[in-house]
């Protein structure tokens, strides 16, 4: 098949949609197909791949006089961009990655030149960190149509798929969730590490549930004596994070580490004793098998796609992210408690051998070909 992935963001953009298109890609094109990304033009060069990658323009209108006038400025240039990608490039499926700008866009594209499109979830509907389905009637009515013209619709969790019905009717969403490296290599960081310590990942935004980590973690006392807490990440909230350990009187015992590649979050997760996940809600997590990968026992957020797949004491332990008691009691039992860090690790190890880019791959293949062979029956019929 010739595949078209055009997605909200790509590399060397940082995020999660960003590396599962790359990885998605890069898999699918091992399995014999041809593949190009198509991504929002963001002022940036895209990172290359062994296939095409193309940024496009997707001006978008608001209501206001001056939104509308840009607009209709941009709009002759994207036009004709994306009339040249479809038509050099010539996908036999276009699949909206992430639903953003790009969405309508690629979604109008594969109307007017009657391609099949699919579109794949990644929670964007509650996750977005602007409320983008919130604040933007347009964006909601643009899902809204895009769900009931896709041939197939996918999504990173069963509870993100759910969200999907107040934007209307839609084909069955089937569950394709994450990938991940398993033969990535640590890479060393700029800034050292305490001796023992428990670690959390992640984008620095209220979301993620770090000052609910902190909280907790100060609440240990004695009981945490000799461990220290690592966060790793970066975003707006890291000096209301660093305030926080100074007024909790815990800023001794904690490392903000900042922005870290992927090989450097290994590096962190390698050598910590368990890794902390206390997101409000998740769409899937794909920061918990990072942790698997490294043989870090995991606690994990229950809102959202985690308790889809993370076992609850065989290969992590489940919390209410809003429980800071449950998680002080948590962190202490994880602290003491060498035998169960090391089930927990041991059984992660396992679990991660499941969400292999070739699985995720091969998962999406059987939804483009479903997808493509329903237009050409339909065609002959």
């Amino acid at each position: 098949m010739r595949i078209a992935l055009a997605t909200s963001s790509y590399l060397p953009r940082l995020g999660g949609v960003e590396e599962h298109v790359h990885h998605v890609s890069a898999s699918l094109r091992e399995r014999g197909h041809d593949v190009v990304v198509w991504t929002v033009d963001q002022g940036d060069e895209p990172a290359p791949l062994d296939g095409t990658v193309r940024a496009l323009p997707c001006p978008l209108p608001n209501r206001s006089f001056g939104g509308i006038a840009r607009w209709l400025a941009a709009f002759p240039r994207a036009a004709s961009a994306w009339r040249h990608a479809v038509t050099s490039d010539a996908p036999d499926v276009i699949v909206v990655q992430c639903f953003g700008a790009n969405g309508p866009w690629a979604a109008t594209t594969a109307r007017r030149h009657g391609i099949p499109l699919v579109y794949a979830n990644h929670g964007e509907t509650f996750m977005d960190a602007h409320d983008a389905f919130g604040t933007s009637a347009l964006l909601r009515r643009a899902l809204g149509r895009t769900l009931r013209q896709a041939r197939a619709v996918t999504s990173c969790s069963a509870y993100a798929a759910a969200d999907l019905a107040r934007f209307g009717a839609h084909r069955p969403a089937r569950v394709v969730g994450n990938g991940i490296r398993l033969d990535l290599e640590p890479q060393p960081l700029t800034t050292g590490l305490p001796e023992r310590y428990v670690a959390g990942v992640g984008r620095l935004v209220e979301n993620k549930g770090f000052q609910a980590l902190l909280t907790a973690f100060a609440r240990l006392a004695g009981e945490s004596a000799g461990i220290d807490l690592v966060i790793a990440g970066d975003g707006p909230e890291r000096r209301r994070l660093e305030e926080l350990a100074e007024d909790l009187g815990i800023s001794e015992r904690v490392v903000f580490t900042g922005a870290l590649q992927r090989g450097q979050v290994r590096r962190v997760l390698d050598g910590a004793l368990s890794l902390v996940v206390p997101s409000h809600v998740e769409a899937f997590g794909i920061v918990i098998l990072e942790g698997w990968r490294s043989g870090a026992a995991v606690l994990a957020t229950d809102r959202g796609g985690p308790p889809e797949f993370v076992r609850d004491e065989v290969d992590g332990l489940l919390f209410d992210p809003l429980d800071i008691d449950a998680l002080a009691a948590l962190l202490a039992r994880i602290a003491s408690d060498e035998a169960l860090r090391g089930r927990l690790g041991e059984s992660g190890r396992r679990a991660v051998a499941r969400y292999s880019w070739a699985r995720v791959a091969e998962l999406y293949e059987g939804v483009l070909e479903d997808a493509v062979q329903d237009v050409a029956a339909k065609g002959r019929s």
